[in-house]
């Protein structure tokens, strides 16, 4: 497998892509061998597969995190279709902090995101009938999990659709803003 590991502005979070072997078949993939991800620092037990299906472009989902003990390093990528996906720097000691990033990830393009735990993650989908893949390193715990609101003015991100017209959960409508979130990571 031939991986490029891509830094990002925020520490710690990264972009990944690698090679797809194409011939008339179609393609083949490799999207996640461990040895060659802790090559590059990237040595996290994954233990779970989320998907998630998203029949309408401007479907919204985060931005989501798990407190401790169950924080979650994230692999999130593409199946089907488009996102922009978001991280925000929830680390109270980092020097970004409150920070946001936020990147395209196609099924064309193939890249990968790697979410560290200490990080709010969300998307939304460009495309409708999208289809996401997220490896994470700590089993969910719904005692655990919680979030911010997705469109706080002060985290100031630019989501490809307004609030007014993206389709969310209740749960992700009444999350609370970053500043009325209790420190979390330290």
């Amino acid at each position: 497998m031939q991986l490029n590991v891509r830094l990002l502005p925020i520490a710690d979070v990264k972009l990944i892509t690698t090679s797809r072997m194409v011939d008339v078949r179609g393609y083949f993939w490799e999207t996640y061998v461990r040895s060659d991800f802790a090559a590059h620092g990237l040595d996290h037990d994954f233990m779970q597969d989320n998907e998630s299906s998203s029949d309408h472009a401007g479907t919204v989902r985060g931005l989501h995190f798990q407190k401790q003990p169950f924080a979650q390093a994230k692999l999130v990528r593409v199946l089907r279709g488009k996102i922009i996906d978001v991280v925000v720097d929830i680390r109270r000691s980092s020097p970004s902090f409150g920070k946001h990033l936020a990147v395209e990830l196609s099924e064309i393009g193939g890249e990968q995101l790697f979410v560290p735990p200490g990080f709010a993650h969300g998307f939304c989908t460009l495309e409708p009938n999208t289809a996401v893949l997220y490896k994470v390193d700590a089993a969910y715990s719904p005692a655990h999990d919680h979030g911010i609101y997705w469109a706080d003015p002060e985290l100031a991100i630019k989501w490809p659709v307004a609030p007014g017209h993206a389709i969310l959960s209740d749960k992700d409508r009444n999350l609370p803003m970053l500043r009325d979130l209790s420190p979390v990571f330290d």
